[in-house]
């Protein structure tokens, strides 16, 4: 059976509400969404279905590009969450759907990453409130995107390590930057732009060696976003010129440089469930 794709892009500003199925989402939940790394559009289409009908939106202000809220209806109660408790973010969600309102947690990038769903989650449980997530897209995707690379690359790297240093937020003892550079594989390193330097010394002590290539992103996906391409031997100072100190990734590896191998699956001398060498 053949798959059919409309290739019309879709403009989400232009786009009538009666071009796009209306969902019928639970107003007696919260609905928690991944706004994406940065670029508006990349926020998921039921996202922005969510976005369109809401009644309160708690955004992450400090993170999220705020163009997402001209989604919203001009009657929308918009909350920036940025200066926040969580008992006061808490008191804005129960309220919002005690009222009988549609209620939608924005929080950047995708919701299993560094998002803190979970405290949210047990205080709105205690008022016997539940949640709904809606997946988005990580920066981590994104920064790979704007840089045109894969994490997986044939016989070079198969594996992704996502993770962070430790800062206010410890680490689990096993899960130091040193451990993880032993693997020799790509890594993601959200939250610790600030410390690249320590960041450096402790992935070399951990078995990387100088020479292995490093970016630094900057809010990838948005207008302003910036790259920074080096090593681990030069990145420290180039990241200092370059001004950044937040919001940023720091990837790391082989997968950056101009080692690749060809996949099997497209190989024809390679059979597989779908074609024959």
């Amino acid at each position: 059976m053949s798959e059919h794709v409309n290739s019309k892009q879709i403009d989400f500003e232009q786009v009538d509400s009666e071009q796009i199925d209306k969902a019928s989402f639970d107003t007696a939940k919260v609905w928690f969404v991944g706004a994406g790394p940065g670029d508006k559009s990349l926020i998921t289409l039921k996202g922005y279905q969510l976005l369109q009908q809401a009644q309160v939106v708690i955004y992450a202000g400090s993170l999220i590009n705020r163009e997402l809220l001209t989604y919203c209806r001009a009657d929308t109660e918009c909350h920036d969450s940025a200066r926040l408790t969580l008992s006061e973010i808490t008191a804005l969600m129960v309220n919002g759907v005690k009222a009988g309102k549609l209620v939608v947690r924005l929080q950047t990038g995708d919701l299993s990453l560094f998002g803190s769903i979970r405290e949210q989650a047990e205080e709105l449980a205690n008022h016997d409130i539940g949640f709904v997530s809606v997946p988005g897209v990580s920066s981590f995707l994104g920064a790979a995107a704007q840089l045109g690379v894969e994490y997986t690359v044939p016989e070079v790297a198969q594996s992704l390590i996502i993770t962070r240093m430790e800062g206010r937020t410890p680490m689990p003892p096993r899960e130091t930057l040193e451990a993880f550079a032993a693997h020799q594989t790509s890594m993601a390193i959200f939250l610790s732009v600030q410390n690249i330097s320590q960041v450096v010394a402790r992935l070399i002590q951990g078995g990387y060696e100088p020479q292995t290539p490093v970016a630094v992103v900057y809010k990838a996906t948005w207008p302003d976003c910036q790259i920074v391409r080096g090593t681990l031997e030069t990145i420290a100072e180039q990241v200092r010129s370059a001004g950044i100190r937040k919001t940023a990734l720091i990837l790391v590896g082989a997968f950056l440089g101009e080692e690749y191998h060809y996949s099997k699956l497209y190989d024809a001398r390679f059979s597989h469930e779908y074609r024959s060498a």
